[in-house]
C-alpha cells in the first residue's frame, strides 16, 4: 500500500475541513484549551476512517462508476481498506476519550456510529449533516448547549454539499444547485454578527457559491463535482466565521486559512 494510495483512500487533504468544527464548537462554548487540539486530532482520524469505510462499502458501485478509485483499481484491497477504517475509528474514539474524558466519549461514540451508518446503510444528506453537527458539539465538550447554533449552521452547509454529491456521477437539473445556492446565501448570513465574521462568511459564500452558480447554468457531472469540491475545501472559511462570531477573530482567520491550503492540496488528491 503506497502512501499516495492511502492518502487517496482517506481523502487526506479534505481533513483540513475537520479541525475547524472542533474549534468553532469550543469557541462558542468558551471552552478553548489544550483538549481542543486533542479533540481536533480525534476528529481528523474519524474523518479518515469514514472515507475509507465509504470506499469499502461502495466498492462494487465504484467498480462501475469510479474505477479509478483505490479499491476497484486494485491498488488497495477491500480487506485492507476495512482494516484501515476500523483501526482509525478505534484510534479516534480512544483519542477523544484521552483528550476530553467521558464528556467527549458521549459524543464521539454516537458520532462514530453515525459515520458508519452513513457509509454502510443510510446515505442521506441529513445523516451526513448530523455527523458534522456532532463534530461541532464534540469541540464544545463541557458546554455543548452553547454550540447549538454553530452546529446547526454547519449542519445546513453539510446538507447542501451532500445533496449535490449524490449527483456527481450523472449530473443534476438546474433546480438542485439553485436550491443549494440559496441555502449557501442563508448560511453565510446566519454566520455573520461581527465585522470579522461577516467578512469570512462573505468569502465562504463567494468561493462556494460561484461553482454552484456555474452548475445552475450547466449542471453536468463535472460542474456538480466542482461545486462539491468547493463546498468541502471552503468549509474552513465558514468555520472561521463562526469562530470569529464567538469573539475570537484572530483564531477565526487562522481557521479560515486552511481553505486555500485545502484547495491547493486538492490538486494532488481529490477531496470527493
Amino acid at each position: 500500500m503506497r502512501a499516495r494510495d492511502l492518502a487517496e483512500l482517506v481523502r487526506a487533504p479534505a481533513a483540513l475541513s475537520v479541525p475547524g468544527d472542533i474549534v468553532a464548537g469550543a469557541a462558542a462554548a468558551q471552552d478553548l484549551g489544550p483538549r481542543t487540539a486533542g479533540l481536533a486530532g480525534a476528529s481528523v482520524l474519524l474523518y479518515w476512517a469514514g472515507m475509507a469505510a465509504n470506499d469499502w462499502a461502495d466498492r462494487e458501485v465504484d467498480a462501475k462508476e469510479r474505477p479509478e478509485r483505490p479499491i476497484p483499481s486494485g491498488r488497495i484491497s477491500a480487506n485492507a481498506a476495512l482494516g484501515v477504517a476500523g483501526g482509525l475509528t478505534a484510534a479516534a474514539v480512544v483519542a477523544a476519550g484521552l483528550a476530553g474524558g467521558r464528556r467527549a466519549l458521549r459524543v464521539a461514540v454516537p458520532l462514530a456510529g453515525a459515520v458508519w451508518a452513513y457509509d454502510t446503510r443510510l446515505k442521506t444528506p441529513a445523516l451526513m449533516a448530523t455527523c458534522r453537527a456532532l463534530n461541532v458539539l464534540l469541540g464544545a465538550n463541557r458546554r455543548p448547549r452553547r454550540a447549538v447554533v454553530p452546529a446547526a449552521i454547519v449542519f445546513a452547509h453539510t446538507y447542501t454539499v451532500t445533496a449535490l454529491s449524490q449527483f456527481e456521477v450523472h449530473g443534476a437539473t438546474p433546480a438542485l444547485p439553485r436550491r443549494t445556492l440559496a441555502g449557501t446565501a442563508a448560511i453565510a448570513a446566519a454566520a455573520g454578527g461581527t465585522p470579522a465574521a461577516a467578512g469570512l462568511a462573505a468569502w465562504y459564500a463567494i468561493r462556494y457559491g460561484r461553482p454552484q452558480l456555474d452548475a445552475v447554468d450547466k449542471p453536468d457531472a463535472e460542474h456538480i463535482q466542482r461545486a462539491v469540491g468547493a463546498g468541502i475545501v471552503n468549509l474552513p472559511a465558514l468555520q472561521g466565521a463562526l469562530t470569529a462570531r464567538a469573539g475570537k477573530p484572530l483564531l477565526g482567520l487562522a481557521v479560515a486559512a486552511a481553505a486555500p491550503l485545502a484547495k491547493r492540496l486538492a490538486r494532488w488528491v481529490k477531496p470527493t
